[in-house]
């Protein structure tokens, strides 16, 4: 807005004149620019019984006192009716064996707290208690601490954003404050995951009466399929809306990819012919979905191992899969399959006579000269517009790219008469000529 009955700084922009103003009472003495923070205690307590006990006594001689260190940590009593009552206070209070104790200071006739705290309070630094769970001595081995903190990737919701990672951020910088940790950021990096709506397009919701229940999938469909139907259907980030649809197509691809390995795998054991393009293939692919999964992008993670399916299926068919290499991208295909589909992919690795469990099989490597295509494709561009596609060897040279781009007649009459100000190039994807 605009600033009105305030004197010499009547009609100034509210931003300019907030400014203003302030500069004027510094030059007066009076005042100055400042920021206050408005903090709030953070109250933890709760009054139900699946919280972790406060480890505080009340004494009518010493106060409140806090449960020694020795007497670490305030175990849950067991209870068979924990439902909240119309006192208000905390199921606890119900079980006097529980609240009735003695003084750490007097020794006298104490009580203990019965509220809990809530959930976050423990949620704000379980991750410290991760790297060292049956540790006695502390809260954590400062060891294990040391070699396993800070957390490498978070991956959530965006709806903890203000509360757990909040919370757990403050947690850490107290501790670190205090000298307990040495870090003052908990996760190094965060990733939030896109929410799978309803059918309706709306947040899945109890209220709503729109919840697709997991277990029921699992129960009609298996658990693999929801898996690849899940991963598939969009960026790992993206919102997606639920369809029965995409599930069947995932179930389909799961019996395509069931009948390969029963038409194929034992009568290709024998096979000693080879078919370098195929290896070619399954080093590309291998190399693929190490990246996709490294970069949690698992959708085109799917796609490429769908499409060496696809690759293996069609050589079937065509009768040229009679190699040794068809033998051996099976073989690799399930350890490739595993994090996607673990219990088919399981299942396959045992009928098909393999030791131990495909879980704990090494990771495939790749040979990088393999992963290169003798010719590949470069998009075209005058001014940022598609003009035309070339082929080109792979790794070729800006100077030769640029000098094939320049011979095409499809690109010459949109730079004919115009000056190139500046050619920018993509290694192996895209050149753009800029002209004044």
């Amino acid at each position: 807005g605009v600033m009105v009955n305030s004197g010499p700084f009547n009609g100034l922009p509210s931003d300019e004149g907030n400014r203003k103003v302030c500069e004027h009472l510094s030059e007066l003495g009076k005042g100055g620019e400042g920021v206050n923070y408005r903090m709030h205690d953070w109250l933890i307590s709760r009054q139900r019984y699946w919280g972790t006990p406060i480890p505080i006594v009340y004494c009518d001689n010493c106060g409140e006192v806090p449960v020694p260190e020795d007497q670490l940590p305030v175990l849950l009593p067991p209870m068979d009716d924990f439902q909240p009552d119309e006192s208000g206070r905390s199921p606890l209070a119900r079980l006097p064996e529980f609240v009735n104790t003695s003084c750490p200071e007097c020794e006298g006739p104490a009580q203990r707290e019965t509220d809990t705290m809530g959930g976050f309070a423990c949620s704000s630094w379980y991750f410290l208690r991760f790297t060292s769970p049956h540790y006695n001595e502390g809260p954590f081995e400062p060891g294990a601490m040391r070699y396993w903190m800070p957390v490498d990737l978070y991956v959530g919701g965006a709806e903890h954003a203000v509360l757990h990672l909040l919370y757990s951020r403050f947690w850490t910088m107290f501790l670190a404050d205090y000298g307990i940790v040495p870090f003052r950021e908990p996760y190094a990096k965060l990733l939030n995951q896109g929410q799978l709506l309803a059918p309706d397009g709306q947040r899945m919701s109890k209220s709503r009466g729109n919840v697709i229940t997991p277990d029921d999938m699992v129960d009609e469909y298996g658990a693999d399929a929801l898996r690849v139907y899940i991963l598939f259907m969009a960026p790992f980030a993206q919102d997606i809306q639920w369809s029965a649809q995409g599930i069947h197509g995932s179930r389909r691809f799961l019996n395509r990819l069931w009948r390969l390995y029963r038409d194929t795998y034992e009568s290709s054991r024998i096979e000693y012919g080879e078919d370098p393009e195929l290896v070619r293939h399954l080093h590309k692919t291998i190399r693929k979905v190490s990246d996709r999964i490294d970069g949690m992008r698992f959708n085109t993670m799917v796609s490429a191992l769908m499409e060496f399916v696809n690759l293996l299926v069609e050589r079937h068919n065509t009768g040229s899969w009679r190699t040794a290499a068809y033998h051996k991208a099976l073989d690799t295909l399930l350890i490739l399959l595993a994090p996607l589909i673990p219990h088919m992919a399981e299942e396959l690795w045992s009928i098909t006579g393999h030791k131990g469990s495909v879980h704990e099989q090494g990771w495939p490597d790749w040979d990088e000269a393999l992963t290169h295509d003798d010719v590949i494709q470069i998009a075209i561009q005058v001014n940022g517009k598609l003009r035309e596609v070339i082929e080109v060897s792979d790794g070729a040279y800006q100077a030769e790219v640029q000098e094939a781009a320049l011979q095409q007649a499809s690109v010459q009459k949109y730079i004919e008469g115009e000056n190139i100000s500046n050619i920018y190039y993509v290694p192996g994807k895209v050149l753009n000529i800029v002209t004044k």
